[in-house]
């Protein structure tokens, strides 16, 4: 039997929850699109729909290739977009390869997805040569990482032209895993990127991994004093132990965000939140009432929107930070080789 309904009675909470979320996600699609249209440093979306279309498509079925064999490549093609840009700005300078070469750096030293990046190349190359960049190529496959392992896509303006210059020697300018929120801070100022971009773009971390060796120092011998970071959670705390043993192998790989290493979700935040940050730059993002100030709405249910908060901020931080330092028009050069100059 059919029981009307009183159509003045308010919506549950859950509804109206709901209601919001499709609101937000309608709100922040077309928003996405706009900024998305406009040009961001002389770059456009849809750059090579003329000279070369198939070039975004040709990337993302070679990313899509490489995640199917390995999962964990995302994180890695998604950190190598982020090295590159903070060096010489978004150029792919991190991609030359040679012993005084920006790769040959130190902090560089874990980078992965160097043979992604160069089997795209050699793909496009054949239908399109001398036409699509290498630093391109890197943003896109960024892109594709982050959709591939749940995260939300975005268009990625493109025109960017390749740099002439990577020196090892220049990579002094990334953020390191000890670095304090004042020095984090001033890294990612120096690019043009506020502390919402910072504490958005570490983000990333929900898919990385690292190695022992930049935070056992954290589990026994904190700044000296034979003990551990007090602001490590106590049961994560045995657990890393137990990972990193005080004489252990340095180079064992640990997950970023232990909870889902290879979902692109707001997993990462909760920990930060709950002290179970692995590196101590993640950590002191909590510790700082400016960026406690993010994490806490990205890692909230309710103000975090299930996560399509983050999902939209990321995407836009993204679009911003790959405007870094960019060369377009006469500048630079489009390898024909990503690992070396023409």
């Amino acid at each position: 039997m059919h029981v009307p309904t009183n159509s003045n009675t308010p919506p549950s909470p859950l509804k109206l929850l709901k209601r919001m979320e499709a609101m937000f996600c309608w709100f922040a699609f077309v928003v996405m699109c706009w900024s998305s249209a406009r040009a961001q440093g002389g770059l456009s979306s849809g750059f090579y729909s003329s000279t070369c279309p198939q070039a975004e498509a040709t990337v993302r079925s070679t990313v899509e290739t490489y995640f199917n064999r390995d999962p964990t490549i995302a994180a890695g093609l998604l950190r190598l977009h982020f090295h590159d840009c903070f060096v010489q700005g978004c150029d792919g300078s991190v991609l030359i390869s040679g012993a005084s070469a920006e790769r040959a750096a130190l902090p560089n030293q874990g980078l992965r997805g160097f043979e992604v990046i160069d089997d795209a190349k050699a793909k496009i190359e054949a239908s399109c040569p001398g036409v699509v960049s290498c630093a391109d190529i890197l943003a896109l496959a960024a892109r594709d990482a982050v959709d591939l392992t749940g995260g939300r896509s975005w268009s990625v303006p493109t025109g960017r032209r390749d740099g002439r210059v990577s020196s090892s020697s220049d990579a002094t300018t990334l953020p390191s895993p000890a670095d304090s929120i004042a020095v984090q801070r001033q890294k990612f100022s120096d690019k043009g990127l506020d502390d919402h971009d910072l504490v958005t773009l570490v983000g990333a971390h929900t898919i990385g991994q690292t190695d022992c060796l930049f935070f056992r120092y954290r589990l026994y011998n904190f700044t000296a004093t034979s003990n551990p970071d007090p602001s490590i959670d106590q049961d994560f705390l045995v657990q890393l132990q137990s990972m990193c043993p005080a004489k252990g192998d340095p180079s064992r790989r640990v997950a970023l965000d232990p909870g889902s290493p290879t979902r692109f979700d707001v997993g990462f935040f909760k920990n930060v939140r709950d002290g179970k940050g692995v590196l101590e730059s993640d950590q002191r993002l909590w510790g700082d009432p400016v960026t406690q100030k993010t994490v806490q709405n990205y890692a909230g249910t309710f103000r975090g929107l299930l996560g399509l908060r983050f999902d939209f901020e990321f995407a836009k931080a993204m679009v911003k930070m790959g405007g870094v330092g960019v060369k377009t028009g006469a500048q630079g050069e489009i390898r024909r080789v990503c690992s070396r100059f023409n």
